[in-house]
């Protein structure tokens, strides 16, 4: 009996010492992550004399370079969210391979992938294509609210790892991976844009812009405070030198309700009304051509497409319209970025040689079952361009190692 206490005693004494300790690391990690917003410094209001081009832009509407609109490129961004797979990549293959600007240049769309259940030999396909892959986290998990809180650590396992997790499984240079977009467009204050700075990506196209829609925002950094409209909050309070936003410059419904992205539009034409969204699509381009010429977004997902072929017709009428305009320009989201640090007027602009990229192979492997920590009733299968992992990639360990 007596031994039987002591054990007793032990195991409670260790108890207690355990969960000192994870309090400790805990109180540790929570400090150190104050201790890195802390070090932030407050973003002043914009000093335009000190902030400059190529690397520095204050938050305006105001056209790069003080160029007259006529002589601006219109550029049109073009792009999809979430994971690549054999059944989206059916639409993609039939409406964007083989579309041409008419300065003789590949046209451009930008995919934003999250990792699971992604194909990583197809991301390596439209990589070759010449279009741009950006990132669009590990987890993309839920609830929303889990970015909105997300730390610097958080963003650091969620981007910065996916980064290299993107660049190893598909097979692409580490330094073509730009840009990223938050799940669910929920802005994640300084943390993002302060792992972006740290981990070399050049810009963010998370944040909707519901104000300065005509005319339309254009990308800035985040030198100095911004002055665009904060719709998801919390957005940046901190100067961040060099990180560019590429601001979601919102279409206007049928109503004139902004809507940052085309499939969350609320009063839009019959979806099986093919000539009333071409309609609808032409009017909100116009709102820039015809204006300003900011970048003019087309931003959705996929399965819009998928499920309203009418829809899908009118947009590839769009691009049809467009890639026969000698001023209009479909590219990947970060030429746009390159335009704006050094803006040249459309005859310049079509007289440069096409974006070169290095292009890949892919060592095929497909890979599974794989299990992972995060879910541990499901077996993963994936389809990539290396050697299999030893579990399924997650967050803390993005090569599955």
């Amino acid at each position: 009996m007596k031994w039987a206490l002591i054990g007793i005693f032990v195991l409670i004494v260790a108890s207690a010492i355990a969960d000192s300790s994870s309090e400790e690391s805990e109180e540790k990690t929570k400090e150190e992550s104050e201790e890195t917003t802390n070090e932030l410094v407050l973003a002043e209001p914009c000093d335009e004399e000190a902030c400059q081009l190529p690397n520095c832009r204050c938050s305006s509407t105001s056209i790069p370079g003080g160029l007259n609109p006529r002589n601006v490129p219109q550029f049109v961004l073009v792009t999809f969210d979430d994971n690549v797979n054999v059944i989206n990549v059916q639409t993609y293959r039939n409406i964007m391979y083989g579309r041409v600007n008419t300065n003789s240049c590949p046209a451009g769309v930008t995919f934003f992938v999250n990792h699971e259940y992604t194909d990583y030999q197809i991301t390596n396909e439209l990589y070759n294509q010449g279009f741009e892959i950006a990132l669009h986290s590990i987890s993309h998990q839920t609830p929303q609210s889990y970015w909105a809180q997300a730390t610097y650590d958080d963003m650091k396992l969620e981007f910065a790892d996916q980064k290299i997790q993107m660049s190893h499984f598909a097979n692409i240079p580490y330094e073509e991976i730009k840009g990223v977009r938050n799940p669910f467009l929920q802005m994640a204050g300084n943390s993002s844009f302060q792992v972006m700075a740290d981990y070399d990506l050049l810009y963010d196209s998370t944040w909707p812009a519901q104000i300065d829609v005509n005319p339309g925002l254009w990308p800035y950094t985040l030198d100095y405070a911004s002055t665009q409209d904060c719709v998801i909050p919390p957005c940046p309070t901190a100067s961040i030198p060099g990180v560019w936003v590429l601001p979601m410059v919102a279409w206007l419904d049928l109503e004139g309700v902004p809507c940052a992205m085309v499939d969350s539009c609320f009063h839009v034409p019959n979806h099986e009304d093919e000539e009333a969204w071409f309609r609808f699509i032409v009017t909100n381009f116009e709102r820039h051509y015809l204006g300003t010429r900011a970048p003019f977004p087309f931003y959705i997902h996929e399965w819009y497409l998928a499920i309203h072929p009418a829809v899908r017709r009118a947009f590839v009428r769009f691009m049809d319209m467009i890639n026969n305009l000698n001023d209009v320009f479909m590219v990947n989201s970060h030429e746009v970025i390159d335009w704006v640090r050094k803006p040249i007027p459309i005859d310049e602009y079509k007289q440069k040689p096409c974006r070169e990229f290095i292009r890949t192979t892919c060592p095929a492997s497909n890979c599974g079952p794989l299990y992972s920590t995060h879910n541990q009733w499901s077996a993963f299968w994936m389809q990539i361009c290396n050697v299999c992992p030893n579990v399924y990639p997650w967050l803390g360990n993005p090569l599955g190692q």
